[in-house]
């Protein structure tokens, strides 16, 4: 993460001097549409601007979602040094803006005070990434790294925003059996994992994991904002509708699958999904039938795209801030879980982007008791088929990407001022 030092520096070199001149506009617009040059770093510089006390105004559907603040010397020198396009605004400009969006489909929101992040993720270093912790990385978001033990000894309770890390809930080390069981990684990963659930007092790992995913749920219930990516976004509703039912093979945890787990699934207890139907062949390398990754592989990187939903940002103003985007086609990606059929939605769920012309869903968002969660399918925005073992995306390749956007929307959510709904 880039140093603040630096910023300090230059601050006293020569900051004191131009620091007139730096406030005389009043205001900062960062834009958010074509114009601006690094897209995710501007929601860092919004963050930086959260944390150093001011505020933040989220124009929604105006410029891309530009963001509005104070003109302050800190504000510009941060935007400089993270690359990010801004304009200095005067009160008559801001008025005018401000008259616009009272106009049009466009919503002022305010940001407030930036969410505490954790990152739910395993020790040590996995074959894969993680594009959430490139995304928080790249654009110098802080964020915590929290696991199992940490989730069960209550720590959510000290945060506002949870990710899932590509994760699998139902105990099934991410169905890697076939094609890399006897990889070292796989083993050890094998080994980490019971040692951890005996530890914490689990016979099983897929024990561990369903106790792990019900207070995921039971955070959420209370007020927690929950992000999930790929195969965490399917495994945790899957472990949420068997909790305590054994529904892996022996391969797993040295027993078969509970014959009778087809009459105790609980699609109350999930967030997203119902009716669907589990793959408990160990050999197969998908977890149920929510997943579209097979279609989308079908059509192929030149012709896999999806389509951003346009939501009114008077009174939708949430599933806007979700879909704030400098475009509305976005290249699709594949995962272990790539998106999501239609007909396995909850009717309660929020669509935010599909893919026309067909029944697949790649990015939904819901509520659950006084939290909310959102899925987004896929696991690397700027790598079609991330593979195992493929090195991490480099985002000073694609600092304004609009996949990645989506993102960093979700980090910035809960920092939003909740306003009265209209009716």
């Amino acid at each position: 993460m880039r140093t603040r030092f630096l910023a300090l520096m230059l601050v006293l070199l020569g900051g004191l001097a131009a620091a007139p001149a730096a406030r005389a506009a009043g205001y900062l617009l960062v834009p958010m549409d074509l114009e601006q040059k690094n897209h995710l770093r501007a929601y860092g510089h919004a963050f930086h601007t959260l944390q150093a006390g001011a505020k933040v105004t989220w124009l929604l559907n105006y410029r891309g979602g530009a963001f509005l603040m104070e003109d302050t010397q800190r504000a510009r020198l941060d935007a400089r040094l993270l690359g990010v396009t801004f304009t200095p605004v005067g009160e008559a400009e801001v008025a005018a803006i401000r008259q616009t969006v009272a106009q049009e489909n466009m919503e002022e929101v305010l940001l407030e005070k930036p969410p505490r992040i954790a990152v739910y993720s395993p020790p040590g270093n996995l074959p894969w990434d993680d594009a959430v912790t490139l995304a928080l990385t790249y654009a110098e978001v802080p964020y915590d790294v929290v696991y199992d033990q940490d989730l069960l000894a209550g720590r959510l309770g000290d945060y506002d925003w949870l990710h899932l890390h590509h994760e699998d809930f139902t105990g099934q080390y991410g169905k890697f059996y076939a094609s890399f069981g006897l990889e070292p990684w796989y083993i050890d990963q094998k080994v980490f994992h019971e040692e951890l659930a005996r530890l914490l007092g689990y016979e099983t790992v897929w024990q561990l994991k369903h106790a792990v995913a019900a207070t995921i749920r039971d955070y959420v219930e209370g007020g927690g904002f929950l992000f999930a990516m790929c195969s965490a976004t399917d495994t945790i509703d899957i472990a949420l509708a068997w909790l305590q039912v054994d529904i892996v093979d022996v391969p797993y945890d040295g027993t078969p699958v509970d014959p009778g787990y087809r009459s105790k699934a609980d699609y109350d207890a999930t967030f997203a999904f119902e009716g669907f139907r589990l793959t408990t062949n160990p050999l197969v390398y998908e977890f149920s039938d929510l997943d579209s990754s097979d279609y989308a592989q079908m059509r192929g990187a030149m012709a896999d795209y999806f389509t951003l939903f346009a939501f009114a940002a008077k009174y939708d103003p949430v599933p806007a801030m979700l879909t704030q985007n400098h475009v509305n086609v976005i290249n699709g990606f594949l995962g272990q879980t790539t998106g999501y059929w239609r007909r396995h939605l909850k009717r309660p769920v929020i669509v935010l982007a599909a893919v026309e012309g067909t029944d697949e869903v790649k990015y939904i968002h819901g509520k659950r008791g006084m939290g909310t969660w959102t899925f987004l399918g896929g696991h690397d925005p700027e790598d079609y088929q991330h593979r195992v073992g493929d090195p991490p995306t480099d985002l000073d390749l694609y600092p304004t990407s609009p996949g990645y956007r989506l993102i960093l929307n979700n980090v910035l959510f809960p920092a939003a001022r909740k306003k009265p709904q209209k009716t």
